[in-house]
């Protein structure tokens, strides 16, 4: 998620949601205990397969009548059938990030819906300084040295993204975020030197808060398993959702879900945890970069 292409508009399916997700994902659990098969179901509410089957993988909005239709064909009890429609009515409540949504393309939209929602964080970057905790001039040298060529006002729109993103690490409720960096990204100067400075106190002031936690991968440790490209884990309250992970691509943005894939990156993740110093390490190693500026 370095730089965000233009390429999404106003009638872009609304994004996979937490909740939009664990909607799915119940909606398919009733109706399979009801042994009921998609195109069954859809007969019976006068829909159709690929409708159903776009409501139980958070592809579509489903409405809270439709919702409550559905379980009720499953017979679900009246408790849960309520607790569903309330889900419902909450995945339609628009985040701030629509008012972005003709800036940003699909899946910079769902992973930012997603992130909205988590409750942890942890992202490994290899080449640039985690987004989260990037200040204004950093994005902004991101941004210009990016593939595409923004004008002055593009370039600010962005900024304001990435700084509406950023809010949740400071609010009242803040996720848990643990941010692990590879030392390359410390000495590749985005931006002047007052820039890369301003980055540097910037981290040492993030570090401090109780719910983030900086790690930085020496370049001594060599090659590990992360040099390849970028990573994000999300977690969720609600322990019926998922993990999701994210890799940057050169060719954008991945989510991953799968269980298999999402082994791996638990494993990627741990295996950096472990190479990286530790937190305290990290801030020393953070002021002597500083101090050599």
């Amino acid at each position: 998620m370095h730089n965000l292409p233009l390429m999404c508009d106003h009638r872009c399916m609304a994004p996979k949601t937490a909740r939009a997700r664990r909607l799915g994902i119940a909606l398919r659990t009733h109706r399979e205990a009801a042994g009921l098969t998609l195109e069954a179901a859809a007969d019976e509410i006068n829909s159709t397969r690929s409708t159903l089957s776009r409501y139980e993988n958070a592809q579509t909005l489903v409405s809270p009548a439709t919702v409550r239709a559905l379980l009720t064909l499953y017979g679900v009890s009246p408790d849960e059938i309520a607790a569903a429609v309330q889900l419902a009515k909450d995945a339609r409540k628009p985040g701030w990030w629509v008012s972005y949504s003709y800036l940003l393309d699909r899946r910079t939209i769902d992973f930012i819906a997603l992130e909205a929602e988590a409750t942890g964080i942890a992202n490994f970057e290899p080449s640039v300084v985690p987004g989260l905790l990037q200040t204004a001039d950093y994005v902004r040298g991101v941004m210009r040295g990016g593939p595409h060529t923004l004008s002055d006002e593009q370039v600010e729109q962005r900024v304001q993204v990435r700084l509406d993103r950023q809010h949740r690490l400071t609010s009242d409720e803040p996720p848990i975020f643990d941010a692990i960096l590879d030392e390359g990204a410390l000495l590749r100067p985005v931006g002047d030197r007052s820039v890369m400075a301003g980055q540097l106190r910037h981290l040492l002031k993030m570090a401090e808060l109780p719910n983030i936690t900086v790690q930085v991968i020496p370049l001594a440790a060599g090659y590990h398993r992360g040099t390849r490209g970028s990573l994000h884990m999300l977690e969720f309250a609600d322990p019926e959702d998922p993990i999701i992970a994210s890799v940057e691509t050169v060719a954008g943005q991945m989510i991953l879900d799968r269980p298999g894939d999402l082994r791996t990156c638990t494993k990627i993740m741990e295996h950096l945890r472990t190479v990286a110093l530790s937190p305290a390490a990290s801030r020393d190693q953070l002021l002597r970069l500083l101090n050599e500026r």
